[in-house]
């Protein structure tokens, strides 16, 4: 099994937890960057999270440089189980999914408030495509 594997495995877990902006337990709440930063940890990677964000940003370049402590590298081609994808959902959102297979996400909805798997939408506009490193 991939490191790819092993996170969409890992984020699984964590499916229906409660949202939360900023949370980082699952117990309490995550938001898209708790849920990836939970699943990192749970396949023995970890990351500092990001600070200072919310769900409306001008940019999102201070959390977008952190990938590289995160073990994540941008990725071409196929989207895999485990990759990491960066979406502009709206202006001034940007938004954290990790892949599950055959085009299918988990994310943090904040709309839903939990965590859910969904189909990645035609109309997601992708700006970052991370994988992590075997």
């Amino acid at each position: 099994m991939t490191k790819g594997e092993r996170l969409a495995a890992a984020a699984l877990q964590y499916l229906d937890a409660p949202f939360r902006l900023h949370g980082r337990n699952p117990e309490t709440g995550l938001d898209c960057v708790g849920l990836l930063l939970a699943s990192l940890d749970a396949v023995d990677l970890r990351g500092s999270p990001p600070c200072g964000y919310g769900l409306r940003n001008h940019t999102a370049d201070r959390w977008l440089a952190l990938a590289p402590q995160w073990g994540l590298a941008d990725a071409g081609g196929p989207i895999l189980p485990g990759d990491v994808l960066v979406s502009r959902p709206g202006p001034l959102q940007h938004h954290i999914m990790i892949v599950l297979d055959d085009h299918k996400v988990i994310h943090a909805h904040s709309g839903l408030r939990r965590v859910v798997r969904e189909p990645l939408g035609k109309s997601a506009t992708v700006i970052r495509h991370w994988r992590l490193d075997d």
